[in-house]
């Protein structure tokens, strides 16, 4: 997909350092925007009920998804699917800010792998999970590579619903606003499913920005 890189800068206007990952020459995601990413694991997670979850995050980036998981007491197990390895060592390495908690708590496992492979396999053969959440591509519509488009269709999406257990939770980011097509197939395929806008301060423009999490939830009957 190209040369991924990770930097640290200072960033003046607002006195601090910033990480940022950078895919060529495209950015991927920046330590001074995690609140959608956060948003993404508390949204997902609010929808889940029960103890010792299983929980698979599809996409490492700098961490803050994975480590909001982390954050819920339930949650037993999770694994975080990456398929850039040198992202996985930058946390090896404790290189960002969430790292050493990260790396150090029993319940992680980081595993390089294309999650988009993965939702492609037999699920007969693989755990389930009672969430997946996922921060992959800027949006359904707007991929980092052309091979992950069959997730965003009806079969896609029942390839993800199989893999969850009863009463189980996929979560989606996206960096676009709600998008009615993509609602209108997780709608067909899971019984319940809402859009939620995260907003935040923008410390760059001086504004609000906004991401949106799809949230779809599974029959706890199923």
């Amino acid at each position: 997909m190209g040369e991924i890189s990770l930097r640290r800068r200072h960033e003046p206007t607002v006195g601090v350092d910033v990480f940022e990952a950078k895919l060529g020459d495209e950015f991927l995601m920046s330590s001074l925007f995690t609140v959608a990413e956060i948003e993404l694991a508390r949204l997902g997670l609010a929808e889940v009920a029960g103890e010792a979850l299983r929980v698979l995050v599809g996409g490492l980036g700098l961490g803050y998804t994975a480590q909001a998981v982390l954050e819920d007491s339930r949650v037993e197990s999770l694994i975080v699917v990456e398929a850039l390895g040198a992202v996985i060592s930058w946390h090896e390495r404790r290189l960002l800010p969430v790292s050493a908690a990260l790396v150090a708590d029993e319940r992680t496992r980081l595993v390089e792998d294309d999650f988009f492979d993965l939702m492609r396999r037999d699920p007969r053969s693989q755990d389930s999970f009672d969430a997946i959440l996922v921060d992959i591509d800027h949006s359904p519509r707007h991929l980092l590579n052309s091979s992950h488009a069959d997730l965003y269709t009806v079969e896609g999406l029942r390839r993800v619903r199989r893999r969850l257990a009863p009463g189980g939770v996929f979560a989606l980011w996206s960096d676009d606003p709600p998008d009615a097509e993509f609602e209108a197939l997780l709608a067909g395929v899971f019984p319940v499913c809402a859009s939620r806008v995260v907003t935040f301060d923008n410390a760059l423009t001086r504004g609000e920005s906004a991401n949106t999490v799809y949230v779809a939830r599974m029959d706890p009957t199923a």
